[in-house]
């Protein structure tokens, strides 16, 4: 089957059988391998994308289900070689040890910024509560996320005069 999809910011096209997952997609198909599998299961989360600005399991959905639609990865979180402040804050808070949950970690912390740009402690733990880190214990994650919705705050503050 032919799908077209946008993924982060280009559309893309392929020939795919209608039985590959979304995630097969992503790094076999597209050659985006930021997007990391994990159990297969939707246990981990270790592959969530956005997809519409949604947080989903890419193991649990088929490709060709993405078509005409939008899939940001973590390689789509970065704009002009300039990182997002969720990578940013992932990087001067020590949000990540081993790395293969931080992807989708940092897809999920934008995509709460995106609803919630002041999240709680718990609003953070409650959005992160589907990917499992087993390396941090969160607090970092969690500090991470909460710094990146403090540096969006600051950032779109009018300059004083």
């Amino acid at each position: 089957m032919k799908v077209t999809v946008k993924v982060n910011g280009v559309e893309r096209t392929a020939d795919v059988e209608s039985r590959l997952l979304l995630v097969h997609l992503i790094r076999e198909v597209l050659g985006l391998t930021g997007t990391h599998i994990g159990c297969d299961t939707t246990h981990c989360g270790a592959c969530t994308v956005l997809l519409d600005g949604t947080p989903v399991k890419s193991c649990t959905m088929f490709g060709v289900q993405a078509d005409g639609r939008e899939i940001t990865t973590v390689e789509g979180l970065a704009t002009n070689g300039q990182l997002d402040a969720v990578q940013e804050a992932f990087k001067e808070e020590h949000g990540l040890q081993c790395g293969f949950c931080t992807p989708a970690m940092m897809l999920v912390g934008a995509s709460l910024l995106e609803r919630n740009p002041d999240p709680t402690e718990d609003d953070v733990r409650w959005a992160i509560s589907g990917n499992i880190c087993r390396c941090t214990g969160y607090m970092n994650i969690v500090k991470a996320i909460q710094t990146a919705a403090r540096a969006k705050a600051a950032a779109s503050e009018p300059a004083s005069v």
